[in-house]
């Protein structure tokens, strides 16, 4: 994977912008799918000791920079115990204000903590989690393998990471999509990219990111595409407001998104690995 790309500094001054396209079309579209895909792959590795009649194991859970908490709070609501480690304060109290909306019980099984994903080590021990989530994260690093190595050391063996990343073999749909051809021809070959939050970027590929999950003993087990149809929508977009148009919309999505050639060209990954 790339070594280290100048000039991607982080999140910084991302908070406000993306706070306020939570309830837009494009993040519906992201969080309605991962949720869907985390589910497949939860009920793939860990299904019930007793059988299918039994009650849902409850995991261990690390979100690696949950944000507003969309996917983390959403497990715990399932049983699971779920750690969230923030390291931006505007999301850290976006995420705290969101907990504390939820239910007593989905509250206990919650704990937020304020940290830096590339310092696992400071914070948790070995082996210590069933499911790491690190979600729109590691396009904001200039070289994201320290991270994925520290997050493979508190995976327990046969645990799943979800890694959801910006697909660098696409960065030139969206430009192109929306007639502007210079920026398409640009973004060819290219591994940096100003994201829509105004802030500089780095994307993944699906290769080298396969021969890093393999160095970190945390092979490749599947990966999906996010966004194949929807993410050239303006920012104001709204997701559909009808029942049937939004689930015809989500349930296309989803179907491109594990279907070649589509899911190559989606704007994100969803790459999952499963700890040797």
């Amino acid at each position: 994977m790339n070594a280290g790309l100048p000039g991607v500094a982080g999140f910084a001054g991302g908070a406000d912008p993306w706070l306020s396209g939570l309830g837009g079309l494009r993040n519906t579209v992201r969080q309605e799918l991962v949720a869907r895909q985390l589910d497949e792959q939860i009920a793939l590795h860990f299904p019930p000791a007793g059988g299918a009649h039994a009650a849902v194991r409850r995991l261990r859970v690390l979100d690696v920079g949950p944000g507003q908490g969309t996917q983390a709070l959403r497990l715990a609501r399932a049983g699971h115990l779920v750690t969230g480690l923030e390291a931006d304060p505007r999301m850290l109290g976006a995420l705290r204000a969101a907990v504390a909306a939820q239910l007593p019980e989905v509250q206990a099984r919650m704990v937020v903590l304020q940290g830096d994903g590339r310092e696992t080590g400071r914070h948790f021990g070995p082996a210590c989690f069933d499911v790491v989530l690190c979600h729109g994260v590691l396009m904001y690093l200039p070289d994201p393998e320290p991270m994925l190595a520290g997050l493979a050391r508190v995976l327990a063996p046969g645990g799943l990471l979800s890694l959801l990343v910006r697909n660098g073999d696409a960065l030139a749909m969206r430009p192109g999509l929306q007639g502007d051809f210079g920026a398409a021809l640009h973004a060819f070959g290219s591994e940096g990219y100003v994201n829509r939050l105004g802030i500089a970027t780095r994307a993944d590929r699906l290769g080298p990111m396969t021969a890093t999950l393999t160095g970190i003993n945390v092979p490749l087990h599947t990966w999906y595409g996010v966004r194949v149809f929807t993410d050239a929508a303006p920012d104001h977009a709204a997701a559909p407001t009808a029942p049937a148009a939004l689930a015809a919309l989500l349930d296309a999505e989803e179907t491109a998104g594990r279907t070649d050639p589509y899911r190559a060209v989606a704007a994100l990954l969803h790459v999952c690995g499963i700890r040797a």
